[in-house]
C-alpha cells in the first residue's frame, strides 16, 4: 500500500493532544506526514511542554504568527500556509476543533482544492458572538471529511444539510486520556509540590476572551473565587496567558486563590483527576472532567458537550456569582457516565478512513453515510 502524504495544521494547545495521537497512529500505519505549527499559541507552557512530553513529532515548520486581532492573525496563517501548500504534495489537508488555525487551514485547502478533514466536526454552541463558532461552522461547510466526535455533532450537521463524508469515530482527547493517565499519575509531582490533598481543592481555568476582555466580568469573577476559598475550599487556577496579561492590566492581585503559571499536560490530568470540582469555560476542560469523573462547573450559558450535562456532570452557570458558589459547594460524584464520545479508539479509525478513500479520490467518492 501507498503511504498517504498527510499535511497537519496546528496552532493550540488543545490542537497540540489531539494531533499527538492522529500523528501516533499515522505512523504506525506507515504514513507521512507535513506537520505545520502556526504559532498561535507560542510560549514555553502554552506548546513546547506539549512537544516534548506527547508523541507529536517535531513541526516541519512554524510560521510563529503569534498573537493579534483575529483577521490579522487568521489572515497572517492563511498567507503562510498556502505557500507552503504550493510547493508540499498532499492527499489530504488535516485540521483540528475550531481556532483561527483551523478556519486559515480550511481556507487554504479550499483554495487550493486539497481534500480537507476536520476533526472534531460538526460541534455547536450556537452562540455566533463566539469566534470559535464561526471557525468551526465555516470549516466544516469547506471540509470533505468531518470527523465526529459524538451522534450529537453528526445530527447538528445533518441539520444544516451535510451528510456526506461525515464519520462518527469518537474523540481523539479521550484516545489521550486512556494513554496519558496512568503516565500523569506515575510520573506528576504537581500535588506534592503545591502541598495539595486529593478532593481538597478546586480547579479553575478561564481563558475565553469574552471574560477576559470584559473588565467588570472579570474582576467580579476573581470576587467569586475569593469567596469560594474564603469559605475552606482551596482554589487553584494555572493561568493563561491572555487571562495574566488581563489581570496585570486590571491591577487585580488575588490573596486567597493559588494563581500558577500553565501547567504541562501531564500535570494538568493530574490536577484534574484530584480535584474535588473544576471550574472552566474551557470545552476541553468540560470533556476531561467528564471522562475523569470529576463535577464540573462552567462559566457559559451554553456547550458544545451537550452530552456531559445531560449526564450530570457538568452544570452551567455562566459567571453568575451565586449561581457559581452554589454550583460548586453541591458538586459531588457518584454519577453514571456513558461512552458518549467513543472508546478511545478515534485515531485508529480516523486513519482506516482515510487509508480507504486515497486522497484526491475523497472529493469525489466520498458516499454518503447514515449515522
Amino acid at each position: 500500500m501507498t503511504a498517504l502524504q498527510v499535511i497537519t495544521i496546528v496552532g493550540a494547545r488543545p490542537q497540540f493532544i489531539k494531533a499527538a495521537q492522529l500523528s501516533e497512529a499515522l505512523k504506525r500505519a506507515g504514513h507521512e506526514e507535513f506537520l505545520i505549527h502556526t504559532g498561535q499559541h507560542y510560549d514555553l507552557e502554552m506548546s513546547r511542554v506539549f512537544f516534548d512530553e506527547l508523541p507529536i513529532p517535531e513541526p516541519d515548520v512554524n510560521l510563529e504568527v503569534g498573537s493579534g486581532p483575529h483577521g490579522w492573525q487568521t489572515a497572517q496563517m492563511l498567507a503562510g500556509i498556502e505557500e507552503i501548500l504550493l510547493s508540499q504534495p498532499a492527499d489530504y489537508l488535516v485540521v483540528y476543533g475550531d481556532t483561527n488555525s483551523t478556519l486559515a487551514g480550511a481556507l487554504a485547502a479550499c483554495k487550493l482544492h486539497l481534500p480537507l478533514v476536520h476533526i472534531e466536526a460538526g460541534l455547536r454552541s450556537y452562540n455566533r458572538q463566539m469566534p470559535e463558532e464561526h471557525n468551526r461552522v465555516v470549516t466544516d461547510h469547506l471540509s470533505d471529511l468531518l470527523f465526529c466526535p459524538s451522534h450529537t455533532a453528526v445530527s447538528n450537521l445533518k441539520k444544516e444539510g451535510i451528510v456526506r463524508g461525515v464519520y462518527q469515530v469518537g474523540d481523539l482527547m479521550h484516545d489521550s486520556i486512556v494513554k496519558n493517565l496512568t503516565l500523569a499519575e506515575a510520573h506528576s509531582r504537581i500535588l506534592p509540590k503545591l502541598r495539595l490533598e486529593p478532593g481538597q481543592y478546586a480547579l479553575v481555568t478561564v481563558h475565553r476572551a469574552d471574560i477576559t476582555e470584559k473588565r467588570g466580568r472579570l474582576q467580579a469573577l476573581f470576587q467569586t473565587f475569593e469567596k469560594i476559598a474564603a469559605n475552606g475550599l482551596r482554589v487553584v487556577m494555572p493561568a493563561h496567558p491572555r487571562t495574566s496579561k488581563a489581570l496585570q492590566l486590571l491591577g487585580i492581585a488575588p490573596v486567597r486563590l493559588q494563581l500558577l503559571k500553565p501547567v504541562s499536560y501531564l500535570d494538568m490530568l493530574a490536577l484534574e483527576k484530584h480535584a474535588r470540582v473544576i471550574v472552566t469555560d474551557s470545552g476541553g476542560v468540560q470533556k476531561e472532567a467528564y471522562w475523569l469523573g470529576v463535577p464540573c462547573v462552567t462559566l457559559r450559558t451554553e456547550t458544545e458537550w451537550l452530552e456531559t450535562v445531560a449526564s450530570g456532570w457538568n452544570v452551567l452557570v455562566g459567571c453568575e456569582d451565586h449561581l457559581i458558589i452554589r454550583a460548586v459547594d453541591k458538586a459531588c460524584p457518584g454519577k453514571t457516565r456513558r461512552d458518549a464520545f467513543g472508546d478511545g479508539r478515534a485515531a485508529e479509525r480516523i486513519v482506516a478512513i482515510l487509508s480507504e478513500l486515497r486522497g484526491h479520490a475523497a472529493r469525489k467518492s466520498t458516499d454518503s453515510q447514515e449515522l
